[in-house]
């Protein structure tokens, strides 16, 4: 079993990796393979809505130039996906929105790529907004079929600067949660 890990902010040692790389430990002590994936930072282009996806049914997305085919590929061979983003105004980065809107549009227009895999959101966050941060990223497990796995309290940790969250111990268990809990659905659902 394999999960993939999207980093969505720009900082690549920042807060957002941290609770991603907790979640990865866990999962990794529980036998299961996992990858981290800087996005955040990358230039990445948003989802045009021009339906070629629809007409080209290759699981690709016509637009060419950036990372996000080479991320969508990664997404569809794994077990499970966890998207993490910093919470920028109260929503998550646009890296990483883009590549939920062409992920989402060339899963769906491909027959379901994305279709009963595990998926968790995590986020960093200052004081607040985490919550829609979380919603947003759950958007995209919810309407691809995808099995969305929670923790003991949201999947959020709290820090401004790089290594803040290193000091949220409840983040800490918040996020080795995640991890077992991920686990445990994703040897569930592949047996």
């Amino acid at each position: 079993m394999k999960v993939v890990a999207f980093n969505g902010s720009p900082r690549r040692d920042g807060n957002t990796i941290r609770l991603l790389r907790i979640v990865c430990e866990t999962l990794e002590e529980q036998g299961i393979e996992t990858e981290i994936v800087q996005v955040g930072g990358k230039c990445v282009h948003g989802c045009m809505a021009c339906m070629k996806c629809a007409e080209t049914l290759n699981h690709r997305c016509v637009l060419t130039g950036d990372p996000v085919n080479e991320w969508m590929e990664k997404m569809f061979a794994a077990d499970g996906i966890i998207i993490g983003s910093p919470t920028y105004f109260a929503d998550l980065t646009p890296e990483i929105k883009a590549l939920i809107d062409r992920a989402g549009f060339v899963a769906l227009a491909n027959g379901g790529l994305l279709n009963r895999k595990a998926g968790a959101a995590v986020a960093a966050v200052r004081r607040a907004g985490a919550i829609h941060v979380l919603d947003s990223i759950n958007h995209l497990f919810g309407i691809s079929g995808m099995v969305t796995v929670g923790s003991s309290y949201w999947n959020l940790g709290i820090g401004l600067n790089p290594g803040d969250v290193d000091a949220d111990q409840e983040a800490r268990k918040t996020m080795e949660d995640l991890g077992k809990n991920l686990a445990w659905v994703l040897k569930k659902i592949t047996a």
